[in-house]
């Protein structure tokens, strides 16, 4: 299959914990790939997810097409720009201005863009350019929407993966790696000045990688288990995706930002790998996408955040991870209606 160029895609996916940008109730979205050459048409995929639940759409980048196919849908779209984009909107307050009037105005309010993720897991890059540069192309594309009086209506942010944290166990004492000092303040500052969420990518099925004993499985598929408490808060978690929040959380606390939202924007579980991967399944697909998705409309949230609901997005395009083939059709059609995961063109839908 011949792959097309990596540029649009991301969705938002309610998954577990909500960023409260509108409003506080758990959403559920997709993430939006296009890494392949048999995309259905954008029309096409948007009649699919109006036949669900699905009230969020996650583009890695701004396909003009796509955007605006879900006009006048009420869909929350979020777009991203490249990590190449990163340079010059960082240097050029017009390139950002001209960012915003290419891919926002001619679209908005009628596609209803909520949030512009600037790049996509930079701080882990190993891009040292391109890290020093995330934060003042934030700025500029926050400074262009402000100048096009949409500063109040859509966010801006930026992803990444969990490895910006230095310690995630137990849960209570997660911290950011201190190797990004001074550039994860500010970019927490902008976030609280701003009112904008910090864009996370946790993924228990890589915790579980590199532990595979039975019990670690239950515990990152929310199946029965005996929990794992954190010596600290006395807290008993019940499931890996909480833990992980719950770190991410401990670590914009201890660094003072514990008000800056969490939206959660890719995870998942793959449904097939490799002949010497473990963990890989349908069935172990489908029960971590059901729990996940009942436990984000339960509201419930998480033992740290408790009754607070955050806004969470399905994984990316990789191959493994959506239930839905390029043409529409499920990858496997038994399963339940709680509670399913399908592909739209490589991209993930989580809807019940």
């Amino acid at each position: 299959m011949v792959m097309l160029p990596y540029t649009v895609a991301f969705l938002l996916l309610s998954s577990l914990q909500t960023v409260k940008i509108a409003n506080s109730q758990s959403f559920i979205g997709i993430n939006n790939g296009q890494v392949a050459d048999n995309l259905p048409p954008p029309p096409s995929t948007t009649k699919l997810l109006q036949s669900t639940s699905i009230q969020k759409v996650r583009l890695y980048g701004s396909d003009p097409a796509i955007i605006k196919a879900l006009a006048n849908t009420g869909i929350g779209i979020v777009i991203g720009t490249a990590n190449g984009d990163i340079p010059g909107l960082a240097s050029d307050p017009n390139f950002a201005k001209s960012w915003i009037n290419t891919n926002v105005l001619p679209f908005y309010p009628a596609s209803n863009i909520i949030l512009i993720t600037v790049g996509n897991e930079v701080m882990t890059s190993n891009d040292q350019n391109l890290i020093n540069k995330l934060l003042p192309a934030m700025q500029n594309v926050q400074n262009a929407l402000n100048d096009a009086s949409l500063g109040g209506k859509i966010k801006v942010s930026t992803v990444h993966p969990m490895g910006v944290l230095k310690q995630s166990e137990p849960p209570s004492s997660g911290s950011f790696d201190p190797s990004y000092g001074d550039l994860m303040k500010g970019l927490l500052e902008f976030h609280s000045a701003n009112g904008s969420p910090f864009a996370i990518n946790p993924y228990p099925y890589f915790a579980y990688r590199s532990d595979t004993r039975p019990e670690t499985l239950a515990f990152c598929l929310s199946q029965p288990n005996a929990g794992q408490i954190d010596g600290n808060t006395k807290i008993k978690y019940m499931n890996m995706f909480d833990a992980q929040v719950d770190a991410v959380y401990s670590a914009l606390n201890s660094m003072g930002f514990k008000n800056v939202e969490i939206v959660v924007a890719e995870t998942g579980w793959p449904f097939k790998g490799d002949d010497n991967d473990v963990g890989p399944s349908i069935e172990n697909a489908k029960a971590y996408n059901g729990d996940l998705i009942a436990h984000l409309r339960s509201i419930v949230g998480t033992p740290l955040m408790p009754g607070k609901s955050v806004d969470t997005f399905g994984p990316r395009s990789e191959q493994s991870f959506g239930l839905f083939k390029t043409d529409l059709t499920m990858v496997r059609t038994k399963f339940t209606c709680i509670s399913l995961v399908f592909r739209v063109f490589n991209s993930q839908v989580f809807y019940s």
